[in-house]
């Protein structure tokens, strides 16, 4: 059985391919949301205000079952699938449904062709900016190798699907097919398509990634890796450079290429005057907005206002960027920058990664998260590591797109760059935020290679090289020890941090190099 027969009776009747302006004048008439005052259309997702983690499953059978890395994701049985996929088949048929035929890949080599089902009119038109639309010259001949079904109306039964509460994202990688089901939030159906490149990827020697991408004028391309809230998005999109992407890449053997074809930026605390790219593109007619609270009489966004979740968003197409690139294509990176926002105020503001380093800090994939943030967090900052810089995406063992991505760097002779945009002099509560300014000039010169001829030190933790000096920039914000009032609480945060990344590590220490195990940060006084 084809991925899309199940509901090929249903995209006969569905509205198929309807432009922007069409699905707003819809996603209005039908009370799904609300035009601001500069013409995006603003939406709530309800009760989930971001993905569901605990309620994705991956179907295990005789092809998954020793592809999958089952520590991070969840099984459900091949006939629990038919039984969810039976009842999404009745239930759809009794909804209006609106498809959208798309291309996720810039690289015509590699591009996956993906059909999506969705029930709102609004998430449409999401899912057209966020992937990439087919040429008016290749519709005839479009043909879905994945599909998407979300059904937010649909309410999953655990006893009955095997399932942990209503919402559902049923993954079937054999099948190329994803049920979603319980959910408004419409970023499922994106990440629901880069979960699925992240399986098949790998097996044409495609390097899936999340992360960001730019050029610059000489054509020198660099990779952003980083968490929410690290600064990839705002870094990448720097109007100096060429906006490759913001979110999902593919590295193969002709360099790099944007697996979307818009941006979802988050949008708490925008400021026109620190991204005014972003802003510019989220306050225009087409952006969508989801949950941002809009002054009732104005209908001005409040982009302060977290009552419904700090997770407030904006999506709209690459071509709101003034700097966007038009192919979304570029050649192999000479950069790779790997960003953190230590609010423990360790590392720091940069760091030269040898290859082995840099596998060892993508496995970890380390941030660290403050209060405000995230509901339920304290008033201590909180370490994160995600593998990879995704781990919810991630289906195959995270040694899988390490080693590919250590590869890949000793072949091109990429330089690794750990770029640290949290705190400085003291932690989250008693230093503050690592200037932007200082930030912005490290990462020029590192592009630049105006970096690599500065003097360098050896970090004492983590064994990674440090610049000494660079012109323009005060010397003593380059050693964190030295920013700090109190050099004894200095050393005790960076004693605990480096045990939290060696605890965190040893998950995947029989899955890894001796070289890589070296890259490893060394419990030892800070100051030696």
């Amino acid at each position: 059985m084809t991925n899309e027969a199940p509901f090929s009776s249903l995209f006969a009747k569905a509205k198929r391919n309807f432009s922007d302006a069409e699905l707003i004048e819809l996603a209005l008439a039908q009370g799904e949301g609300r035009l601001t005052s500069a013409g995006a259309l603003a939406v709530e997702t309800g009760v989930h205000t971001g993905r569901s983690v605990q309620d994705k499953f991956v179907v295990r059978d005789a092809t998954t079952d020793k592809a999958i890395w089952w520590d991070n994701n969840k099984p459900m049985s091949p006939e629990h699938f038919e039984v969810l996929l039976a009842d999404f088949q009745a239930h759809a048929a009794t909804r209006e449904l609106y498809v959208e035929d798309l291309y996720a890949g810039a690289s015509p080599v590699h591009r996956l062709s993906a059909r999506i089902f969705v029930e709102y009119a609004w998430h449409a038109l999401f899912i057209r900016h966020l992937l990439r639309k087919v040429p008016a010259a290749e519709k005839a001949a479009f043909t879905p190798g994945f599909t998407v079904v979300n059904l937010p109306s649909f309410r999953a039964d655990p006893k009955r699907h095997g399932v942990r509460t209503e919402t559902v994202i049923a993954c079937n990688f054999p099948r190329r097919l994803v049920l979603i089901g319980g959910t408004s939030y419409a970023g499922e159906t994106k990440k629901s398509v880069f979960t699925y490149l992240n399986y098949v990827m790998p097996e044409s020697g495609v390097m899936p990634m999340h992360c960001s991408a730019a050029v610059d004028d000489e054509g020198r391309s660099a990779i952003f890796f980083g968490l929410s809230g690290t600064g990839k998005t705002t870094l990448s999109s720097d109007p100096r450079r060429t906006l490759v992407g913001d979110d999902e890449h593919g590295w193969g053997e002709e360099g790099i290429f944007n697996f979307e074809g818009g941006c979802y930026a988050k949008t708490i605390r925008l400021s026109q005057e620190a991204e005014p790219a972003i802003w510019a593109a989220t306050n225009r007619f087409g952006t969508v907005l989801e949950n941002v609270i809009l002054e009732a009489a104005t209908r001005v966004p409040d982009y302060n206002d977290a009552r419904l979740t700090e997770n407030t968003r904006s999506a709209y197409p690459m071509e709101f960027i003034p700097n966007a690139s038009a192919t979304g294509v570029a050649g192999h990176p000479q950069n790779l920058i790997m960003l953190a926002a230590d609010a423990f105020g360790v590392l720091p503001p940069i760091a030269k990664l040898s290859p082995s380093q840099a596998m060892y800090h993508f496995l970890s994939g380390y941030t660290a998260k403050v209060a405000g943030t995230e509901k339920g967090l304290g008033s201590e900052p909180q370490a994160t590591f995600s593998t990879c810089f995704g781990a919810p995406f991630m289906p195959r063992h995270p040694s899988v797109y390490g080693n590919m991505l250590r590869e890949l760097i000793a072949r091109h002779g990429v330089s690794c760059w750990l770029l640290n945009t949290g705190w400085t002099g003291g932690k989250f509560g008693t230093g503050r935020r690592m200037p932007i300014k200082a930030t912005r000039a490290l990462l020029d010169a590192a592009l630049s290679g105006a970096l690599a001829s500065q003097p360098m030190r050896t970090d004492a933790l983590f064994g990674f090289q440090v610049p000494l000096a660079l012109p323009g920039i005060d010397p003593a914000i380059l050693n964190p020890r030295e920013t700090w009032a109190d050099k004894p609480a200095y050393d005790h945060q960076a004693r605990a941090l480096v045990d939290m990344f060696r605890t965190n590590f040893e998950k995947f220490e029989t899955h890894v190099d001796a070289d890589v195990l070296a890259a490893a940060p060394v419990l030892r006084h800070a100051a030696e």
